[in-house]
């Protein structure tokens, strides 16, 4: 029996470094597959977790806010087919649905001698209303299927900050249990205990019955629109990047120029090449990702719709108070589109290379290894990519 644990989380929300304590702390010598399943075009890759001899599967679907179903379940079974794993983490694109990947292991559950096991969300206690409102749609849905709900950086959270975070969570979900308990003074054992105590049946139910919704409610429009949607079954291999473990959204907390370690991984980023992004991407007919589905109240959003990522690669050097310049810019401007996410590696003119990280209000840059050539990623809102070519001086 394989358990599978689904870890969602918007981006930036910590999911990484969640999934690493994890790892370090409680399934040591478990047989482990880790799925990820992200967003962008740029990956950056330090691999630790390969190093830790974690087997890792990528999957870069040409559909960022779920996981194709039909792509992932094949994807799920090569994977137990292949290691006979104890247990596999799926770790969903930052603006994924949980319904739609706790769908499709649903449907693994059917064929395969696995388990949906624990339904994880992390949520960032600083950032969280402030999520909730600008990316409800995408935000709500991990936390209303979630069993457990992790809060990160509740460490740097005002009391009042942390109560309003936890009534926000249980007027959305009053099920899921919330750990508030800073990662730093709780083990992973006591972790697990909490999410393999709690019971996913109903949330199972929840999804399937929301899976059934949606399709009837496409099925229903593509009797009346044909023209809307593109109906191939193939789909864009080419987005793929791994932007998921930074905060977003402006924070009166969160100005100052400091990090927390705790909660930050600037080791783990994941090899790809660099293509151009599409925004469009073909549908196959039972796709139920919510990309075009309209529920009684509003019309649900593509994540494509919302969220734009911009690549470069770039053999350019640089120094470290260009890229500082760059980043502070960055944080303290909207003029180059709501920037959500901004990271990279780059050459220094003095022959090292710079790693830098920025989510709104701070960000970090540190040495790290030689890549194959500079790549630079932004990840935002209404992105204007000429501007940040001149910003970046690679125009």
């Amino acid at each position: 029996m394989t358990k599978i644990d689904i870890i969602s989380g918007f981006l930036g929300a910590g999911k990484t470094t969640f999934i690493k304590k994890m790892i370090d702390e409680v399934f040591t010598g478990e047989k482990l597959v880790l799925i990820e399943n992200e967003f962008g075009e740029v990956g950056i890759d330090g691999g630790f977790l390969k190093d830790a001899g974690i087997q890792i599967t990528e999957m870069n679907s040409g559909c960022i806010c779920c996981s194709l179903v039909g792509d992932f379940g094949r994807n799920l079974h090569e994977v137990i087919d292949k290691y006979h794993p104890d247990r596999i983490l799926i770790e969903p694109s930052g603006v994924g649905k949980l319904s739609d990947v706790m769908k499709s292991v649903i449907d693994v559950e059917k064929e395969e001698d696995v388990k949906l096991n624990g339904l994880i969300t992390v949520v960032n206690a600083l950032k969280a209303s402030k999520q909730m409102k600008a990316f409800g749609e995408f935000f709500n849905n991990q936390i209303e299927y979630a069993t457990t709900v992790v809060l990160s950086r509740s460490q740097n959270a005002t009391p009042e900050q942390l109560e309003l975070c936890v009534k926000q969570i249980q007027s959305i979900n009053d099920k899921a249990a919330i750990i508030t308990t800073p990662w730093d003074s709780i083990r992973g054992e006591q972790i697990l205990k909490v999410v393999e105590g709690q019971d996913s049946l109903e949330r199972k139910l929840m999804a399937e019955q929301h899976a059934k919704e949606e399709a009837e409610e496409h099925e229903h429009e593509h009797h009346h629109d044909h023209d809307d949607h593109d109906h191939e079954h193939h789909h864009d291999h080419d987005d793929h990047d791994h932007e998921h473990h930074h905060d977003h959204d402006h924070d009166d907390h969160d100005h100052e120029h400091h990090h927390d370690h705790d909660d930050h991984d600037h080791e783990h980023h994941h090899d790809h090449d660099d293509h151009d992004h599409e925004h469009h991407h073909d549908h196959g007919e039972n796709c139920t990702c919510g990309c075009h589905d309209h529920d009684h109240e509003h019309h649900h959003h593509h994540a494509d719709e919302v969220f734009t990522s911009w690549g470069k690669e770039t053999p350019h050097k640089f120094t470290k108070a260009k890229i500082e310049d760059v980043l502070k810019t960055l944080c303290e401007t909207d003029d180059y589109g709501t920037i959500l996410r901004a990271k990279g590696m780059v050459e220094d003119e003095n022959g090292s290379w710079i790693y830098f990280d920025m989510v709104p209000g701070e960000y970090e840059l540190r040495d790290g290894e030689p890549d194959y050539t500079g790549r630079l990623c932004v990840i935002g809102t209404d992105i204007d990519e000429h501007r940040l070519e001149e910003l970046f001086g690679i125009a």
